[in-house]
């Protein structure tokens, strides 16, 4: 089978060569251009992917305990991460889009992103091997595993900020979207915390209502900090 420039290219940046070219091809097809299309590779590349992340980390930090192996996994495997690594191999340039996709800039969108490369994990899986996709899946995330620490581990603002409330007693906050704009592809949020102890109120401001919300409770804990 002759193999486009693109995929020799893609590949390349991969660092691995299939054996069975279709798989690759398959993995880049986005639901919206054909029936066949990458979302049992991606269910594949994402459990895969959690069982590589699991044990790299259990093996990199013996000293941290089951919470913050979980937080730590969590912050390598969610989409965020992901699109970054999409992004670092320009991968939107390789997907296969339906029209409309195509249109409203579905090769630039985190989501469609961060789901291909799962299924190239899950594609990586199913030409080879085991321990072949774990080499192929730690080169990629090399440099995120180095740059990584316990002090990412720790809890999120709105987790932190209920358990301090919950340890005293006092009522959990209250959250409220304020406003929002923009497209439903790229919203903003302003969102308020309300905290019936000594009456505090925050607004968040994020890129989704989930942000806005720890952006806001990230505020009410440092008041609660700075009051002591």
């Amino acid at each position: 089978m002759s193999v486009s420039p693109n995929l020799k290219y893609l590949q390349k940046k991969l660092n691995y060569q299939f054996n069975e070219l279709p798989i690759l091809q398959m993995a880049l097809t986005h639901r919206s251009a054909s029936s066949q299309h990458n979302e049992r590779l991606e269910y594949l590349g994402d459990a895969v992917l959690g069982s590589i992340i699991a044990h790299q980390l259990y093996l990199q930090f013996p000293q941290a305990d089951e919470g913050q192996l979980s937080r730590l996994r969590s912050f390598l495997v969610k989409e965020k991460a992901l699109y970054e690594l999409a992004q670092q191999i320009n991968l939107g340039d390789y997907l296969n889009l339906g029209s409309g996709e195509l249109k409203s800039g579905g090769f630039r969108r985190a989501s469609i992103l961060s789901d291909a490369f799962e299924a190239i994990i899950g594609a990586v899986y199913l030409d080879s091997d085991f321990i072949s996709t774990q080499q192929f899946v730690l080169g990629l995330y090399q440099e995120k595993l180095a740059k990584l620490s316990l002090d990412m581990a720790q809890k999120d603002p709105k987790t932190r900020l209920q358990e301090w409330l919950q340890a005293r007693n006092f009522e959990t906050p209250e959250y409220e979207v304020i406003r929002s704009t923009g497209k439903d592809h790229a919203k903003s949020y302003w969102v308020s915390c309300n905290v019936e102890y000594q009456s505090i109120k925050t607004e968040g401001f994020g890129a989704s209502r989930r942000k806005a919300e720890q952006d806001a409770a990230a505020k009410v804990l440092e008041k609660l900090v700075n009051d002591k």
